[in-house]
């Protein structure tokens, strides 16, 4: 890391020493996504922004990353506070590096929590929020397995809370095999809706104290 970010980082949290509540929002840009369900999700992308920053203690405390993975892995948005989160316009192309997109969202979530520790700054436990109207496609199934390995790892010792999306086609019995938690199925292209519900629950934990177990919103978008 260059010294001009490492003094970037050091202003950023001398700026705004509020605890941290960071999100990677990891996300299906498959060419299965093209059309109507990229667009949806885009939308819905609108909103997660304009919900959290009517939440004044949110706008400050919840972290957004946003990495896309189809035959590539993507970091669209390095994590930024909400306040500051641009929403970007996403396309959809290629196949579905599932695997080597989770690797890649639980290393930025290691890296933040070491720079929030370097930093003196409390942390929430990250939250990863995946997307995905498929299942693996285009990547080595030792790659998949090494990253469900992971996920179950970090979710034990509670380094983070991974929640896996299903939208339209999606092959909800190998999210199961990949995800700890149990993934939710959307309904139709009820992402708006989903948002607004990951909004309430970022800034419902971004109010509570560090390690209080909280009771999410009802999720109305979705079904197990």
């Amino acid at each position: 890391m260059n010294e001009t970010l490492m003094l970037d980082e050091v202003v950023e949290f001398a700026e705004n020493p509020e605890p941290r509540c960071p999100c990677v929002l990891l996300l299906d840009t498959s060419g299965s996504m093209q059309g109507t369900p990229i667009e949806a999700l885009n939308q819905g992308l609108l909103n997660f922004q304009d919900e959290l920053v009517k939440n004044s203690i949110a706008a400050r405390r919840v972290e957004i990353a946003i990495v896309t993975f189809d035959s590539h892995i993507n970091v669209i948005q390095d994590f930024v506070t909400a306040d500051q989160f641009q929403p970007p316009i996403l396309t959809a192309q290629g196949l579905t590096s599932m695997g080597a997109g989770i690797h890649k969202a639980l290393d930025m979530v290691q890296e933040r929590k070491s720079l929030y520790r370097a930093n003196g700054i409390a942390y929430y436990r990250p939250w990863v929020f995946m997307i995905t109207d498929g299942e693996p496609q285009g990547e080595l199934d030792h790659l998949v397995e090494q990253a469900a390995i992971r996920l179950q790892d970090d979710e034990a010792n509670k380094r983070v809370a991974f929640f896996s999306v299903g939208v339209e086609n999606a092959n909800m019995t190998r999210l199961n095999q990949i995800a700890v938690r149990t993934p939710l199925k959307l309904k139709g292209l009820n992402f708006i809706e989903m948002f607004v519900w990951l909004s309430a629950s970022m800034s419902a934990v971004s109010h509570s104290q560090i390690d209080e177990q909280i009771a999410l919103p009802p999720i109305g978008w979705g079904s197990i």
